[in-house]
């Protein structure tokens, strides 16, 4: 008896120290509103730059400081540029000098006025006790007026000399260029010595702008989807971008809109898919492709989906309990979960197991715990 004890032993041992060939599956993430279900329609397009702009001057002049190059990244209100400002500076001084002279005046009229209203009094004191005439009076009263009317058109002449003060400020700041939002500069315009002008001129010696500033972080995908397909495109779908510069390189994204027009040339219509990701890497005007997903199933009841997905014979009940085995180095790892609403024919886990983990298919009841496996062709 012993003898065939210690032989039913090593027999056990032995087959628990041999290898296994059982096939395993990959536990598949259950969240997610599109995800291995597969595109619904794929369609071409390019990176665009919903904000930039070619920044150029609001008066015509000499070019005298370029402070940019293609390639550097500016903020918002920086100095690109600076015009020749001589005479615009030299009518600055002058509306300052202007100014500071209309407050003299009105001071100087503020002074009268106080020295009228002072000898007013005197007289009308005077008046009173009969020692001038009430004519004297009179005239004492016609001086405060005449001298209050001059302070108020001192006053007013003060006002438009501020007035011209704040235009001259305004036509001198236009010599200088400044960077409307914060972005990259894609192109240099002009050259220290040319004409910028805001408008074209003739014979090609006046350049309408100093350069090109793109918002990076407005960057998103204008594709054309075929209008026979743009029912199935939704407003916030599930998108995966790739560009074609980066094929290995898959972007998440979502519609942001379906633009309200039709190429009749193409027959396409034209939507706006928006990118989860940022990149130096990403360029305006890169070829790229969208590939719009379906929305992955949902458990009855629409409640959100989490765990993990798994085909059914990879969940067996031991002692009462729904176990999966793992494999793990080599191994079979007994794990304990427990089960949710199946999604379209498989299990899904909503604890114990984590996506990507392999676990063992349809293991057989003698298969224990730290059994040693030997992979053979994997599940779907």
């Amino acid at each position: 008896m012993l003898l065939l004890a210690l032989i039913g032993g090593g027999a056990w041992w032995w087959l628990q120290q041999r290898p296994l060939p059982l096939r395993v599956a990959s536990a598949q993430a259950a969240a997610g509103g599109a995800d291995s279900a597969g595109a619904v329609l794929q369609a071409t397009g390019y990176l665009v730059a919903r904000r930039q702009a070619t920044v150029s001057t609001q008066i015509t002049g000499t070019l005298t400081e370029l402070y940019i190059d293609a390639g550097d990244t500016v903020k918002k209100g920086q100095v690109l540029a600076r015009l020749e400002d001589a005479a615009l500076r030299a009518a600055l001084d002058v509306a300052r000098a202007n100014a500071r002279t209309a407050e003299a005046q009105v001071e100087q009229a503020r002074a009268q006025l106080l020295q009228s209203q002072a000898d007013a009094r005197r007289q009308a004191e005077l008046v009173a006790q009969g020692m001038i005439s009430k004519q004297a009076g009179e005239r004492g009263d016609s001086e405060v007026a005449v001298n209050a009317a001059a302070l108020q058109a001192r006053q007013r002449a003060a006002d438009a000399a501020r007035a011209q003060l704040a235009q001259a400020q305004v036509n001198y700041d236009y010599t200088i260029v400044r960077a409307p939002f914060a972005g990259v500069i894609t192109a240099k315009a002009a050259q220290v010595g040319e004409i910028v002008s805001p408008l074209s001129a003739g014979g090609g010696f006046t350049r309408t702008g100093v350069g090109t500033i793109v918002d990076m972080d407005s960057l998103e995908i204008e594709v054309d989807v075929n209008e026979a397909s743009i029912g199935q495109v939704r407003p916030g779908m599930r998108c995966e971008a790739v560009l074609d510069a980066y094929p290995d390189w898959k972007i998440p994204a979502h519609v942001i809109a379906i633009i309200p027009s039709a190429d009749r040339g193409k027959a396409t219509v034209k939507v706006r898919v928006a990118l989860e990701q940022k990149d130096a890497r990403m360029v305006p005007e890169m070829g790229a492709r969208v590939a719009f997903l379906r929305p992955a199933a949902q458990p009855a009841g629409g409640e959100p989906l989490t765990g993990v997905l798994l085909p059914p014979q990879a969940v067996v009940q031991r002692d009462g309990e729904a176990v999966v085995f793992v494999l793990a180095e080599g191994r079979a790892r007994l794990r304990k979960v427990r089960l949710a609403a199946d999604v379209g024919g498989q299990k899904r886990i909503s604890e114990g197991l984590r996506p990507g983990e392999q676990v063992v298919l349809a293991p057989p009841a003698t298969l224990q715990d730290g059994a040693a496996l030997v992979v053979g062709e994997a599940g779907n």
